[in-house]
């Protein structure tokens, strides 16, 4: 890898942010939502969904470099 995890993992979401977001408000004016109980339940979900898969990234690049380490020791 030529770039560092950290700067590809960011990029990456750099296109993704929009994309999902564009899926939330496709999902929202579709009508499917129909109680606040219900905007309140995806929304739960959602954000904090992206929030946990972009922190993973992190996780993963930490494992693996952890890995790397005891590899090569």
């Amino acid at each position: 890898m030529n770039q560092s995890f950290r700067k590809l993992w960011n990029i990456t979401f750099l296109f993704v942010g929009p994309l999902w977001a564009l899926f939330v408000w496709m999902v929202w004016t579709s009508g499917q939502l129909r109680t606040p109980q219900q905007e309140v339940l995806f929304f739960s979900v959602v954000i904090p969904g992206f929030i946990l898969i972009y922190l993973s990234g992190f996780l993963i690049a930490k494992r693996h470099a952890r890995k790397q380490r005891s590899a090569s020791s």
